[in-house]
């Protein structure tokens, strides 16, 4: 069972959530948050599977409650959804930046919602990869060039890290990159996996950060 803290201070966007969640298979909804202070305070008693989490709210946002949850040693195994309208592209970056899993929007139908929760529950394959790239690809445009290939931060990688992390960035699962490569999909997950230690990439959204602002990745590639 995965069980689910939804964050908003819109209490109808809150009241939808939850309720929707409620009704899936799998899914319990143990806690409801009206800002980001409220979020972290029951995260931390009711240590939930998944913080499904507004961006925008009073007192503190979604983007520094994601970053206090994330950094929380005893809410190691706790994943956050962010929600988005997608057009918050830099608030949504900054968010994944915290150690947000994944981000879902509000106009998604309710299939996909469910989906997304028990995605990140389980860990899989970055969501929605195509819009990820999308919506980092455009806030790189806009903010600094990307840094040299070779920037300081991949320095710790080998050649073929650096070849997974490109596959990563661009949305590519364990089996698809394996294929890529010729490797077997279990030596494709270790990589992977020796690629986030090394960068201290708290999952799969944060590799693809990485690959972008290191230079690896530019915009168009």
């Amino acid at each position: 069972m995965t069980r689910v803290l939804v964050v908003d201070d819109q209490a109808l966007i809150r009241s939808a959530v939850r309720d929707l969640l409620d009704a899936a298979d799998g899914i319990e909804v143990v806690g409801e948050a009206v800002d980001g202070e409220e979020a972290v305070a029951l995260a931390a008693s009711l240590r939930p599977d998944v913080v499904v989490c507004d961006i925008r709210m009073p007192r503190m946002d979604g983007i520094e409650a994601t970053r206090l949850i994330c950094d929380d040693p005893a809410l190691a195994e706790t994943r956050v959804l962010v929600l988005t309208t997608f057009e918050e592209d830099d608030y949504v970056v900054a968010a994944l930046r915290a150690g947000a899993s994944g981000f879902i929007g509000k106009g998604a139908e309710p299939d996909e919602i469910v989906q997304a929760v028990l995605a990140v529950d389980e860990g899989g394959a970055l969501l929605s990869p195509a819009a990820t790239r999308a919506m980092i690809e455009r806030y790189v445009r806009r903010t600094e060039p990307a840094a040299p290939r070779d920037a300081p931060a991949l320095a710790v990688l080998t050649e073929r890290e650096r070849e997974v992390l490109q596959h990563v960035a661009r949305g590519r699962s364990n089996d698809e990159i394996a294929a890529a490569l010729f490797i077997s999909p279990h030596t494709a997950k270790t990589h992977v996996k020796n690629t986030m230690l090394k960068l201290g990439a708290h999952d799969r959204a944060q590799l693809v950060i990485a690959a972008y602002e290191s230079g690896l990745l530019v915009p168009g590639q």
